[in-house]
């Protein structure tokens, strides 16, 4: 199954953080996406204008609240960067690695 077509789940404390193989794994899934320090999923998506921009913010705001998982969005002029990662276990987890391939889906639409 698609990390697209899945479903983030919550996340407990004490769940350890996505390392290794595990983690290279599910990076592969998402072409385009940086890991950054092992701690959280980091990509620039540009757009021709700002309206363009902000249209894909608002998805992408949608799509966190129906996960009930939620990216730091930075919306600037024909340009907007998505921060993802678990913050109660501080790290990655799949729920990171899911809602990046949702998010992508609407970046190419």
């Amino acid at each position: 199954m698609s990390l697209s077509a899945k479903t983030c789940i919550p996340c407990r404390e004490g769940v350890p953080a996505l390392q290794g193989e595990e983690l290279e794994k599910l990076k592969a899934q998402v072409p385009g996406w940086q890991v950054v320090d092992g701690h959280h999923l980091w990509k620039a998506c540009t757009f021709p204008d700002f309206r363009t921009a902000l249209d894909f913010v608002n998805s992408a705001g949608a799509i966190a609240e129906a996960e009930g998982h939620h990216p730091d969005l930075l919306l600037s002029w024909g340009k907007v960067e998505v921060k993802i990662w678990t913050h109660k276990i501080d790290g990655l987890t799949e729920s990171d690695f899911i809602l990046a391939a949702k998010i992508e889906q609407i970046h190419h639409k």
